[in-house]
């Protein structure tokens, strides 16, 4: 993995079922760039999935930007950054047969498609393709100095990974076009308002709030939750009688695990369910 570009930290998980359980920490590590997406930022992304997917024992994905280097003495602080956008530099000269492979298998999609949970946690500027890598997770949680944006439009561009689509699942066709035709970035206040973040908390407070969330979900069933976030994702691509039906189905599926036992026994003992994933 290129550890340069991407930090990847598995944290072991108290009280998990079966025991083992990790929160896995992803941290884009170019903080000179203020960590924007360059390919090989991309081909660690993409990597980690391949990783995350292969271990049971990983729970819940967490995906963070590296935070400033302090600066040299005289020099000013560069400001927090989830990540500010690609590597324009990786643009220049390109045509559309250059980019189209890169386009078709990034980063972003294969974050999209993971059967885990992940949680973006947003300090700074998540701006082109790094608020569409956040927009890429399922959750987020940000800072009160977050700023978001999609402002490739002033490139004579659009978003490209996806963040046309799922900014306007998420807050709106009208805002989302808003955010696409200006360029504009929204403050982690507005973001909350509109649907765009979970959750806004102070920076000395993001990674603890982060956590606890992370942990929360890592606690339960990771069969179980893999069943949600499916049936939950189908609601984006499906019409809502066959989303109820495709509900109904993963439901009553359910209904054939050890987990269900497992949890309902537990519910009526009151006692802590001890699941064991299947």
């Amino acid at each position: 993995m290129s550890e340069e570009v991407l930090l990847v930290e598995n944290i072991q998980i108290d009280d998990t079922s079966p025991p083992g359980g990790l929160v896995s920490i992803w941290t884009l590590n170019r903080p000179n760039k203020l960590n924007s997406l360059n390919s090989e930022s991309h081909k660690a992304l993409k990597e980690a999935c391949d990783m995350a997917e292969s271990n049971d024992l990983i729970r819940v994905i967490v995906i963070r930007g590296a935070s400033p280097i302090p600066p040299l003495e005289g020099k000013r602080a560069k400001p927090a950054s989830f990540a500010a956008g690609a590597d324009i530099s990786e643009f220049l000269g390109k045509n559309s047969d250059d980019v189209r492979d890169f386009f078709e298998d990034n980063a972003w999609e294969r974050v999209w498609k993971l059967s885990k949970p992940t949680i973006a946690m947003v300090d700074g500027f998540a701006l082109g393709g790094g608020a569409e890598l956040a927009l890429s997770c399922d959750i987020r949680i940000a800072s009160d100095r977050s700023k978001f944006g999609t402002p490739e439009i002033n490139l004579g561009l659009i978003p490209g990974g996806g963040g046309t689509q799922r900014l306007c699942r998420l807050i709106g066709y009208g805002k989302a076009l808003e955010m696409v035709l200006t360029g504009d970035m929204i403050s982690s206040e507005t973001a909350l308002s509109c649907g765009l973040v979970n959750a806004v908390t102070t920076p000395d407070n993001l990674n603890s709030i982060t956590m606890s969330l992370a942990e929360n979900i890592a606690r339960k069933s990771p069969y179980t939750t893999k069943v949600a976030k499916r049936a939950v994702r189908a609601s984006l691509d499906l019409p809502f009688t066959d989303g109820v039906l495709a509900e109904r189905s993963e439901f009553v599926a359910l209904f054939d695990t050890e987990d269900k036992e497992i949890g309902v026994q537990a519910f009526l003992d009151r006692s802590d369910a001890k699941w064991v994933g299947r």
